[in-house]
């Protein structure tokens, strides 16, 4: 399918020269491709989360959801009306429950959320942009945070300015909002929580003679001092990964304030202090045996729910992988806590985010004040929401004042009858902001060459760094 949106679009440039043709073609352009995309995607599945691949969650696309009123889509003349894109049933569910929440107090008010694979909304951004033609952008859509900056650079006129909108955006997490702010400007409302947890079997660090508590607010020497310990007394590596994916190194270097690109949004990888020791420390788990690298997702899950591994470091949206998993001796054996910080680097903390997503408002929005007032009555306001997604879907917030509500802290059985969710909120409010450039993709990609290198031995860890740095600069032309 890529492949012929590309011959697509390389089609358009050889028309681009002819203006007067120009809306014409690349509306057709824009049909095309998502027919394409329809009959290509009806029924394949993308992983989900930090790029996708984070959360587990497949993203189904061709369904739409429809609720209103009436639960007909259908609306009287004079009615208010919103479409909304978002993809896998999970972020649907839960904006239907805002929904659910808003149209109980406006009767008046039909919203119809459609289901799109997440590639695709970026591809109907792409080429509305670029065609200049917008009718295709649904009022609202959702766009992963790991993307959202590079799509605002690139084309700002897809997005509405909400800076002046009155939403609280100083009630969410401040590194969530950084993922869609350009030039001072707000453009996005903040959804799922990002925030780094490191979660760990407490049955087999008793084992070994530790606890929770001795992995709290530690270093990753200290860490790796433990994960020695407890590998020789257990068998167990401490931690599990994706072979090649560089998505704990970018959580360790986040931690501690470090960025990959500089103020310009160039690549800056070599003579990158922060870098190279971020990848020693991965290299040194790796090599003593405390991280255990897996070679796909599947893997990666499987290592936890089979309890081959003592723990994991994710996002928290991991919760939801490690408590479907059907061994029933895990039940109350997980404790939730900080991840290790990056030594004695100067502003390491032990907080991170790693994937998740945020809901933007489009140039094509049919009624904006309706947009902004939907949104402030619940996403940007509501504990009641907040409480209610949780309790149902696991979704959990990055919206700061949910931490005090009642659901966020019940005691959950499954994690030792801790109140681990709004330790997962106040967690949010402490991780580091930084510049994560529009080229995060490329990036990812560069980094996980650079780690599998040097791990296979066929390149040391500067070599393999200025490769990086390179391959980013040649892929994204810098």
């Amino acid at each position: 399918m890529t492949k012929k949106i590309d011959a697509l679009c390389k089609l358009y440039s050889a028309w681009k020269g002819k203006v007067i043709m120009k809306k014409k073609f690349l509306s057709l352009l824009l049909t095309a491709a998502l027919t394409l995309s329809m009959a290509a995607c009806g029924g394949a599945e993308e992983p989900a989360g930090g790029e996708a691949a984070d959360t587990g969650n497949s993203q189904s696309g061709g369904t739409e959801e429809v609720v209103s009123d009436a639960g007909t889509g259908s609306t009287e003349e004079g009615d208010k009306e919103l479409t909304i894109q978002c993809w896998d049933s999970f972020n649907v569910d839960a904006m239907k429950k805002a929904i659910e929440i808003y149209t109980a107090e406006h009767p008046d008010v039909s919203i119809v959320v459609q289901e799109a694979l997440s590639a695709d909304i970026q591809k109907t951004a792409q080429i509305s942009a670029m065609s200049e033609s917008y009718d295709s952008l649904p009022d609202i859509f959702l766009m992963d945070d790991q993307v959202f900056a590079k799509y605002l650079q690139n084309y700002p006129e897809i997005f509405t300015d909400l800076t002046d909108s009155g939403i609280p955006f100083g009630d969410f997490a401040a590194s969530k909002v950084a993922n869609s702010v350009k030039d001072g400007k707000n453009y996005g409302v903040p959804y799922d929580s990002n925030t780094v947890i490191a979660c760990y079997r407490t049955d087999y660090l008793a084992e070994a003679g530790y606890t929770i508590e001795d992995l709290t607010d530690i270093t990753w020497d200290q860490f790796i001092t433990i994960g020695e310990d407890v590998l020789a007394k257990t068998g167990m590596p401490m931690l599990t990964n994706v072979q090649g994916e560089p998505d704990l190194l970018n959580m360790i270097m986040q931690s501690a304030g470090i960025s990959v690109f500089d103020e310009n949004g160039k690549i800056d990888l070599v003579d990158n202090e922060g870098v190279k020791v971020a990848m020693e420390v991965y290299i040194d788990l790796v090599e003593k045996g405390i991280l255990q690298e897996q070679i796909d997702w599947s893997g990666y899950q499987g290592s936890i729910n089979n309890g081959n591994v003592v723990g994991t470091i994710n996002g928290s949206w991991i919760c939801a992988t490690i408590m479907s998993t059907d061994q029933a001796e895990q039940a109350g054996n997980w404790a939730v806590t900080n991840m290790p910080k990056l030594n004695d680097f100067e502003g390491a903390t032990n907080y991170s985010a790693q994937g998740g997503s945020t809901w933007a408002v489009s140039v094509n929005c049919s009624d904006y004040d309706l947009a902004v007032d939907f949104f402030k009555s619940t996403w940007a306001s509501s504990t009641e929401f907040y409480d209610s997604i949780l309790v149902d879907l696991g979704a959990i917030a990055t919206y700061l004042p949910a931490a005090s509500s009642e659901a966020y802290n019940q005691k959950v059985a499954y994690f030792g009858d801790e109140a681990i969710y709004s330790k997962i909120v106040s967690y949010g409010g402490q991780i580091p902001t930084i510049n994560k450039g529009i080229y995060w993709s490329e990036e990812k990609e560069a980094l996980g060459v650079a780690i599998s290198m040097v791990m296979a031995g066929t390149s040391d860890l500067d070599s393999a760094i200025a490769d990086a740095q390179q391959n980013v600069e040649f892929n994204t032309g810098q």
